[in-house]
């Protein structure tokens, strides 16, 4: 357990994406090692949420939330993206473009009523939260793009998501090529001249973002995967599988960041709660197991600090935590 400082000497990667379940830490590290590679490396670092608790914002005591890149201080960047604004939007973009590739003066009462209607849908949310991704990236602005997960499927999910919808608009695609040509023919013979496909183009753009984007999160060496664990039961399970779904989609693991430790010297003193013995002796039995588990993994342990890890001040410290750790496992 060398801690991220040594991973970095290592390693180059132009993503980092803290993944697990929600309330373990995530945001605290995404925010953490954002702000030192900006402060330390002098690397240009954007630091990217999709929590709809604005944790973020809550860490660096700034609402950030809905406003866009917004810029601390030199070199660190921070984003923190409202999803249900962003699914509106696009309802609106996909609106506006129907009626200018169809030439209408106003939508079809049941299109528009179906396209109002996905914002119902449960990937709808997490289509926009990818897409946002996708997009921050192409940009070419950051030298370091730091993601906190949204909670579902690891981050694997929105891989897996990614390659779905990657085949799913390729289909799209062919179809549309096929028509595509017929039409062409069709308006030869008439002596017409086929006009340009903005539904192709669109398609076209967007199989390409996608497949550009999927293409840097499988990369190991450009994409860095950090999951979040505590030493508790339900923590361990969580984590095996999503080694698990690592291993289905042929990615690999960048390591594990052990979160919230309570340090074994509290079982020496004498006036101890029974409440915190417990505790302590609690996680001692799941660091056992951890490090049997995955002991090689875990690249960083955090303590369980005295007071919230939010604020310039603690962050640093969560920081030099987590690139120098000083709790062994």
């Amino acid at each position: 357990m060398k801690g991220l400082k040594d991973f970095f000497a290592r390693h180059r990667p132009e993503i980092v994406i803290f993944a697990g379940k929600g309330g373990l830490g995530k945001t605290t590290c995404s925010a953490a090692l954002a702000y030192y590679m900006a402060t330390q490396e002098g690397k240009r670092t954007l630091c990217f949420s999709t929590d709809p608790q604005a944790s973020l914002s809550d860490i660096f005591e700034r609402n950030i939330y809905g406003q866009g890149v917004i810029e601390l201080f030199p070199n660190l960047n921070v984003v923190e993206i409202d999803a249900d604004r962003r699914v509106s939007d696009y309802q609106q973009s996909i609106k506006r473009k129907i009626l200018e590739m169809y030439g209408l003066e106003e939508l079809p009462a049941e299109i528009e009523e179906y396209i109002d209607s996905t914002s119902a849908e449960p990937a709808m949310y997490e289509s926009a939260t990818y897409d946002a991704m996708a997009e921050l990236v192409a940009a070419k602005e950051y030298d370091l793009y730091i993601f906190d997960m949204p909670p579902f499927g690891h981050g694997v999910r929105m891989v897996a998501m990614a390659e779905i919808l990657g085949k799913w608009v390729e289909k799209i695609t062919e179809a549309r090529t096929q028509v595509q040509e017929y039409e062409a023919v069709a308006a030869t013979l008439k002596g017409e001249k086929a006009t340009e496909d903005l539904v192709m183009k669109e398609l076209v753009d967007i199989r390409n973002k996608i497949k550009t984007f999927t293409d840097l999160l499988t990369d190991s060496k450009r994409t860095a995967f950090f999951m979040v664990i505590i030493p508790e039961q339900m923590a361990i399970v969580d984590t095996e599988r999503a080694l698990g779904m690592f291993d289905a989609l042929g990615m690999k693991m960048s390591g594990l960041i052990l979160n919230q430790v309570y340090p074994r010297e509290l079982l020496e003193k004498p006036n101890l709660s029974e409440f915190l013995k417990n505790r302590v002796e609690m996680q001692q039995h799941y660091l056992e197991v951890i490090r049997e588990k995955f002991g090689d993994l875990v690249v960083a342990a955090l303590p369980m600090y005295t007071r919230e890890p939010k604020g310039l001040q603690m962050l640093a410290q969560v920081a030099e935590d987590l690139m120098h750790p000083k709790l062994v496992l």
